[in-house]
């Protein structure tokens, strides 16, 4: 009986702290980006709407800067990814990456395009939900390198509390925590 008591209470807790954990990622999702940075980098992970314009942008703001697409699907051209009116000598500072089909593929690519390009700072730029475990796995894979995010609100967080976006969060979060305790350093999964 007390067995099954400390089980009960346990499991209570942990699932107390789950819920505590979310709440605070959905929070942490939602947050705006700091005032545009300035680096050597900026890597747009694709997957979702506004990171590339976003990217662009930045890039823009950032003369001296390179950009990494990463995870351009096989079929996607540079002609349908990037805007038609972008001045040359900003197009020649774009990279498209077609390698990645996962978040630890986005590292693997992105940390090549550093090495290759001498980057010594980078901002990412990805949906608010995806920020944390990105950051954790381009940390892994560019400890010598600073990372500044750089969030994107993507149109399902402008209502968090639909069922739609609370299934979104609830598997980011858990991919994340995965990511915590490095399940998910197999580089074909999301």
């Amino acid at each position: 009986m007390l067995f099954l008591r400390q089980t009960v209470r346990a499991s209570l807790l942990a699932g107390l702290c789950w819920l505590a954990g979310f709440g605070w990622f959905i929070q942490d999702a939602r947050q705006p980006p700091q005032t545009a940075p300035h680096a050597d980098g900026i890597v747009a992970l694709t997957g979702g709407t506004g990171r590339v314009e976003t990217s662009i942008r930045l890039l823009a703001s950032n003369p001296n800067a390179q950009l990494l697409i990463s995870g351009v699907d096989l079929q996607t051209s540079e002609r349908a990814l990037l805007p038609p009116s972008l001045p040359a000598n900003m197009a020649a500072r774009i990279t498209l990456g077609y390698r990645a089909r996962s978040t630890i593929g986005n590292a693997t690519e992105t940390a090549a395009w550093v090495a290759d390009h001498h980057i010594n700072s980078l901002i990412i730029v990805t949906a608010g939900y995806h920020m944390r475990r990105a950051m954790l796995e381009l940390g892994r894979t560019l400890p010598d390198v600073a990372l500044i995010p750089y969030p994107v609100r993507p149109p399902a967080m402008a209502h968090p509390w639909r069922l739609s976006s609370i299934r979104l969060m609830g598997m980011e979060y858990m991919k994340w925590l995965g990511a915590l305790v490095g399940m998910s350093r197999n580089p074909s999964h999301a």
